[in-house]
């Protein structure tokens, strides 16, 4: 299989490619780290002092919606366009994206999934991210120099994005399983959310399967049969529709990556996440084992 296709690239591939002087119009590596204000790390302060050779930088608050009150929210299409085209990335680009996390993995995967969802499928997640990258001494630099833009035509498929309407819909008719990225605490709501405004929960019907339970503990993707394995212990028919969701769209991305690499690469998002749907929902729509939401 062609590299290109593969969603997900081993650090030996990638160092190969950089030793090689791969990356350029046809291959760029972008570090899309984020992280929540109350872990203390700033993305691109860490990006300036240290990333992988020949990468740039994907913020994933600066590539969105800015008319909206929920952080992140995607961007139009001409936004996108725009955004990666000044990175150097044309549509025949291959794009290989990681993240700084002490997970291995956090929020590439939505980058994954964004470029995705706006008709580019040459798109893969360095597995491990910078935890294996520097565990397997590759070279890191704070190096940069600004790629020559190229012309990005993104198409948007609409469909892999659900609303907060489509969600409560979802709620009466059952039709869609929903899956929650979140950790089981905060699904229960017996641990705080990380955003002050927001309690923890789940909405009705959704199911619990943590973005950490993806990966091993390397950081590493687990292997298909695992992978597979953890779908069905979670009662998830994967021939059927399934949506994703978790704090705000951002972790959710990690379930669809799953899915894709076992061959279905369907998979939705409900973009506002339950930040929005805390705020949003009525009362009988939150279910906590804390305290719930006041009417």
């Amino acid at each position: 299989m062609a590299a290109q296709t593969r969603a997900l690239v081993s650090s030996q591939w990638l160092s190969e490619a950089i030793r090689n002087k791969l990356i350029g119009p046809k291959l760029r590596i972008l570090d899309a780290s984020w992280y929540l204000p109350k872990t203390k790390r700033d993305a691109k302060a860490e990006f300036v002092q240290k990333h992988i050779p020949g990468t740039s930088f994907f913020d994933i608050d600066d590539c969105s919606d800015k008319s909206s009150s929920f952080g992140h929210m995607l961007p139009t299409s001409s936004h996108f366009s725009q955004y990666v085209g000044d990175l150097g990335i044309g549509n025949d680009t291959h794009v290989v994206v990681y993240d700084t996390s002490d997970f291995g993995s956090y929020s590439a995967p939505r980058v994954w999934w964004m470029f995705r969802l706006f008709g580019h499928s040459l798109v893969s997640v360095l597995d491990g991210g910078m935890k294996n990258w520097q565990a397997d001494d590759h070279p890191v630099t704070s190096e940069y120099s600004k790629p020559e833009g190229r012309e990005f035509k993104a198409t948007m498929n609409e469909s892999w994005v659900k609303s907060y309407e489509d969600v409560l819909e979802n709620i009466k008719t059952k039709q869609v399983r929903v899956v929650d990225a979140r950790s089981a605490g905060r699904f229960r709501g017996v641990e705080p959310e990380p955003r002050d405004d927001t309690l923890p929960g789940h909405f009705p019907g959704a199911i619990n399967m943590p973005f950490t339970s993806f990966m091993g503990d390397s950081g590493k993707e687990l292997a298909n049969e695992d992978l597979s394995k953890l779908f069905k212990e979670a009662g998830v028919d994967l021939e059927q529709p399934l949506w994703v969701t978790c704090g705000s769209g951002v972790t959710a991305c990690h379930v669809v990556l799953a899915a894709h690499l076992l061959g279905y690469p369907g998979v939705s998002v409900y973009d506002g996440s339950w930040s929005e749907w805390f705020k949003r929902a009525s009362p009988e729509h939150i279910i906590s084992e804390g305290e719930g939401k006041k009417v």
